[in-house]
């Protein structure tokens, strides 16, 4: 029989943090001894696998009284040899009465499980014990969000079965799915790992049968003893990550197998951002994944702002064809896509479109106040002595009326390219 300690219900389910509830978990088995506990801090980081300033966390919020009954849990006593030198605290837990609720939990699984996980395995434990059905959303209850933004707020189901997933998967706990009460699951919670039953199925992650070998575990000669020598005492390693062998195993010989790729549902564009990109399908393609996800939040959150979508294709269109007609092609196409094509430039205004107004094709008087602050020119006014001192290389060069960019080709209207809207370009093309 596995040596195991009760967890009061109120840690399992309380304030207390994941960490805390580790921490309690090999104290208390340590506490036992005639001298109590006396292992230090970088020992029970060693043995649980956190950090040592996770575990100091946890045992200072176990010696604090709890907000709502003013208990503290864990009583930690100072020590001084009889030449003055201190030497390791002894800590003791407090004692728990009988008639206080809580769950029985193995001293291995605080060793072999993460905070998180131990937490609902001590949670199935108790469950199981007075016999109550508990569902995702129980658990969730129970592993809130001890941090960030979220903290205080349940867990989602989603996560909640990625726990239990892997607290069956390492054979701490059984699952009988849909067996329970109105289609509950009913687990059934093991004090040691146990072995899952052996198939042959090569797919489904199990192999055949080689042989009458024994299960394959890991094993930490230092757990129960903190006076001998921790040899790799500060060595935070996960021994968590230990796996127990699911079927007769031997020595591995074959190379190991390699991780199959992502088999999910392929990445698909909304019908409005599909019509909206219609002009520069052609560019996506050989696009990642990545890049095209991007590129279709942009066009999203342009719509959303009230851009019209035949405004925004347009741009696209009046853009890629400029690029198509100048002499430097694309070179990379998601760069120019994200920071330069699907970019609306203007003012403030949501109706402007380049210096005018999407819907009437009047010039845009904020953006001409502002070139007038900048000392530019509005469109279609003479040039003047305040402009900006673009450099002039030498040779034959052609100015924009608008903002007296130079350009190596004659301009059509006497405009560049980001000064001409787009239904002007495509008058011209027509």
């Amino acid at each position: 029989m596995p040596q195991r300690v009760r967890v009061p219900l109120r840690i399992v389910v309380g304030f207390y943090s994941d960490a805390a509830v580790s921490v309690y978990t090999k104290v208390a088995a340590l506490e036992r001894r005639e001298t109590g506990c006396e292992a230090g801090v970088a020992y029970l980081s060693a043995l649980l696998g956190i950090s040592r300033s996770t575990v100091e966390r946890a045992l200072t919020q176990l010696m604090r009284p709890a907000p709502d009954d003013d208990i503290a849990e864990v009583t930690s006593y100072r020590r001084t040899l009889p030449g003055g030198t201190g030497t390791t605290a002894v800590r003791r837990v407090r004692a728990v009465s009988r008639a206080e609720h809580g769950a029985w939990v193995p001293t291995r699984a605080a060793e072999a499980l993460n905070p998180r996980q131990l937490r609902a395995y001590a949670a199935l434990a108790y469950a199981t014990a007075i016999g109550h059905h508990i569902t995702l959303a129980d658990l969730g209850q129970v592993l809130r969000h001890r941090s960030g933004r979220a903290a205080g707020q349940p867990l989602d189901p989603r996560s909640v079965r990625r726990i239990l997933r892997a607290l069956e998967d390492l054979g701490w706990i059984s699952v009988d799915r849909r067996a329970g009460y109105r289609g509950r699951h009913l687990y059934t919670v093991h004090d040691e790992p146990v072995q899952a039953p052996l198939t042959a199925d090569l797919d489904e992650g199990s192999g055949a049968d080689r042989g009458e070998g024994s299960l394959a575990s890991k094993e930490h000669h230092l757990t129960d003893s903190p006076d001998d020598p921790p040899a790799a005492a500060l060595d935070i390693r996960r021994r968590r990550e230990q796996v127990v062998a699911r079927g007769p195993v031997e020595n591995p010989t074959e190379p190991p197998p390699v991780r199959r790729g992502y088999a999910g549902p392929e990445l698909t564009l909304a019908p409005r951002i599909w019509r909206v990109l219609e002009p520069v399908h052609e560019l996506l393609p050989g696009l990642s994944p990545y890049v095209v996800r991007e590129l279709a939040r942009a066009v999203g959150r342009q719509l959303d702002d009230g851009q019209e979508p035949e405004r925004v294709r347009q741009r696209l269109g009046h853009r890629y064809a400029a690029m198509l007609m100048s002499a430097e092609p694309i070179r990379d196409p998601g760069r120019w896509l994200l920071g330069a094509a699907v970019v609306r430039r203007g003012c403030g205004l949501t109706g402007c479109e380049s210096g005018r107004i999407w819907r009437t094709g009047a010039p845009c008087e904020v953006c001409a106040h502002l070139r007038g602050a900048a000392g530019q020119r509005p469109p279609g006014q003479p040039s003047g002595p305040r402009r900006p001192a673009y450099p002039r290389p030498p040779g034959r060069w052609h100015e924009c009326e608008s903002c007296g960019a130079p350009s190596r080709q004659p301009l059509a209207d006497g405009l560049c390219q980001p000064c001409r809207p787009p239904a002007d370009l495509l008058r011209s093309l027509r």
